[in-house]
């Protein structure tokens, strides 16, 4: 079954996204050349903490942190460590999930590192962040699953990349995976109705070689075969009567 959220319901997935908003306000100077990925962590949580939140992702499944920091072919799930800091010219995916009054706003953002990124780094960031907008623009009444889907797969394919297809979007509300599940390529088979009131973490997960993907021997990180870039965005959307509410934004 597929949540259909009240309006109160809402109120408070938009006061979870709010937190979520201004921490990414306050985590992007951090996001330089020389960074620990376990400082970033540390700023997060204290940060949610401070405005009464918690982070959804620590505990969850025996998961460590607060961030999930992937790196350059490190597509999602990367844990921060103290002994890894940031360089340069890295393309950094960070993931975060932030839980008020039981209910989670999900959101993920890719940016390099560096004044000077390479040309195919950006262009795969504004790709990945394209095919969520695209995606958040089909988000409506009547629309498909398959419709969010098929915008990802469209955008990325055209930019010459791929969609990871083992890992996909879903539900998210009073917890961080629900139904439905919304892959980033057209997937054979039933698709469900939009209907208002539904709550959509759309996340598209672009790779600049092949679509494969593994995990590593930690049992959470996920990288492309390959060894490509990946860029990851994520936000959620409430689905309703009029224009797509984007609660972490």
């Amino acid at each position: 079954m597929i949540a259909i959220r009240q309006p109160q319901e809402i109120a408070k997935l938009q006061a979870s996204g709010r937190i979520l908003r201004e921490l990414w306000d306050a985590l992007k100077p951090a996001v330089v050349g020389g960074t620990a990925t376990a400082e970033l962590d540390e700023l997060a949580a204290r940060f949610i903490a401070e405005r009464g939140g918690t982070p959804t992702f620590k505990g969850y499944r025996g998961y460590p942190a607060a961030l999930c920091i992937s790196i350059n072919d490190e597509v999602v799930h990367g844990s921060p460590r103290p002994d890894r800091q940031l360089k340069d010219g890295d393309l950094v995916g960070i993931d975060v999930g932030v839980t008020l009054d039981g209910y989670i706003a999900d959101a993920a953002r890719s940016l390099v590192v560096g004044g000077s990124p390479g040309p195919e780094a950006l262009k795969l960031v504004a790709t990945a962040r394209q095919a969520l907008d695209r995606a958040i623009e089909q988000s409506r009444p009547g629309n498909r699953i398959k419709d969010l889907s098929r915008a990802i797969q469209e955008t990325a394919e055209a930019a010459g990349y791929t969609v990871v297809r083992q890992l996909c979007g879903h539900g998210v509300g009073t917890s961080l995976h629900e139904a439905p599940e919304i892959p980033n390529f057209v997937k054979a088979g039933p698709s469900a109705t939009l209907r208002p009131g539904m709550v959509l973490a759309i996340e598209p997960m672009v790779n600049a070689g092949a679509w494969q993907v593994r995990f590593l021997p930690d049992g959470w990180t996920v990288v492309t075969e390959d060894g490509s870039l990946s860029a990851h965005f994520e936000d959620t959307v409430v689905v309703t009567e009029d224009q797509p509410l984007v609660t972490t934004r």
